[in-house]
């Protein structure tokens, strides 16, 4: 695992993407660590040679007791760059990550091209954080766990993304307690607001329309004050915006830092995150054999479907998985798309998306909405695909 040494601590490091790229540096929030970015960073690859590391006290990097500062936490990074052989970069940071770019930029201007603050603040409430770093430092992080998800996520998120509001929660409880405390000091005790005017490289500020944590009011209002020439974008997302709209997030990065006619780059980008999207639902096997059978006819409206079915649609936070799968079932049956109904159907039997009594139920609804003639079709398509199922294995 690559390291780098600063003040007494090792700070976990990794490094992606090809040299010939501009580098972009990622920093988390306070709570995460690097993998907050893996669901934007197919999109980010095609643009730019992408540096992540786990802030002091997080994930895999060395967690010393104490109270942080944002001093210390940007020295921090200046070292993973200088590890890394990167002498300049732009910088994204959430939350905390953006405070430390801040901070970052303001020490050592030399080394920031361009700074991108998403869902994050110049002036917190230092009370408020005192009293959580108390609380954690007493009872850990679960102590905390409750408070930080309803700011970390929106609430639409949580309901339909169970599974990745649960692994958020998880890692969060399982961190090292002194870590996010000492994390927490740097917050609480931040003087950034009457420094940053000073700032002149490019800056784009993110806000979060359903941010509970940084919202506009107070926190990115303030920011773009500061900074009258910033530029400013809005998500609709919760706090964790690399989580809740990857996507639109990374799109935005990349039409900030690089600007430009690159419109063959950023369909890529999305065709390579809706093939990532497919093979999750469909399998590599029925994926591998479709891309092998495109021709230059249908390649395009392959390509189409990929980027807009696959990446637009089941990247969308409101619905999970087993929701969507369930719903296509119900429509192709209620159309007769019987190709693609057992299409749905194999997948989500065969890798984990719904149960037999799950697909019963769909089909007893489809029967009842669109007919019983759909119904007896779909259950008889449906009793095919399970023999064959059956038989395979």
């Amino acid at each position: 695992m690559p390291f780098a040494a600063s003040n007494d601590a090792r700070i976990y490091w990794k490094l992606e993407g090809t040299d010939d790229k501009p580098a972009l540096v990622l920093l988390n929030s306070i709570g995460t660590d690097l993998g907050l970015w893996d669901a934007a960073m197919p999109a980010l690859l095609t643009a730019f040679r992408v540096l992540r590391l786990d802030t002091r006290g997080h994930g895999a990097s060395d967690a010393p007791g104490g109270d942080y500062s944002l001093a210390l936490l940007a020295d921090d990074v200046a070292a993973v760059m200088d590890t890394a052989g990167i002498p300049q970069a732009a910088i994204a940071g959430v939350s905390l990550g953006g405070m430390i770019a801040m901070e970052l930029a303001l020490s050592r201007p030399e080394r920031v091209s361009a700074l991108a603050l998403i869902c994050t603040s110049a002036t917190m409430d230092k009370a408020a954080w005192q009293d959580r770093i108390t609380k954690v430092r007493t009872g850990g992080t679960a102590a905390i766990a409750d408070l930080a998800m309803q700011r970390f996520l929106s609430p639409a998120f949580s309901a339909g993304q169970p599974a990745i509001t649960e692994s958020v929660r998880r890692n969060l409880v399982a961190m090292n307690s002194e870590g996010y405390a000492g994390a927490g000091a740097a917050i609480r005790d931040m003087e950034l607001i009457d420094r940053i005017p000073s700032l002149t490289c490019p800056t784009l500020v993110i806000v979060g329309e359903r941010d509970a944590s940084t919202p506009f009011a107070g926190h990115g209002e303030n920011l773009l004050a500061a900074m009258p020439g910033a530029t400013l974008e809005r998500l609709d997302c919760g706090h964790l915006a690399p989580l809740e709209a990857p996507a639109t997030l990374a799109g935005a990065l990349r039409a900030f830092l690089s600007p430009g006619p690159d419109t063959q780059d950023a369909a890529e980008a999305l065709f390579e995150a809706g093939l990532k999207n497919r093979r999750r639902v469909l399998g590599d096997d029925w994926v591998d054999r479709s891309l092998a059978n495109r021709t230059p006819f249908n390649a395009d409206f392959q390509a189409m479907i990929t980027r807009i079915a696959w990446q637009e649609i089941w990247s969308r936070p409101g619905l999970d998985d087993r929701t969507r799968r369930l719903l296509v079932l119900a429509i192709t049956a209620s159309l007769g798309r019987w190709e693609e109904f057992r299409l749905h159907v194999r997948a989500g039997l065969t890798r984990g998306g719904f149960t037999r009594d799950d697909l019963k139920e769909v089909l007893m609804q489809t029967a009842i909405y669109a007919g019983v003639p759909a119904g007896n079709s779909a259950f008889a398509e449906a009793a095919a695909v399970m023999k064959e199922i059956e038989a395979a294995g």
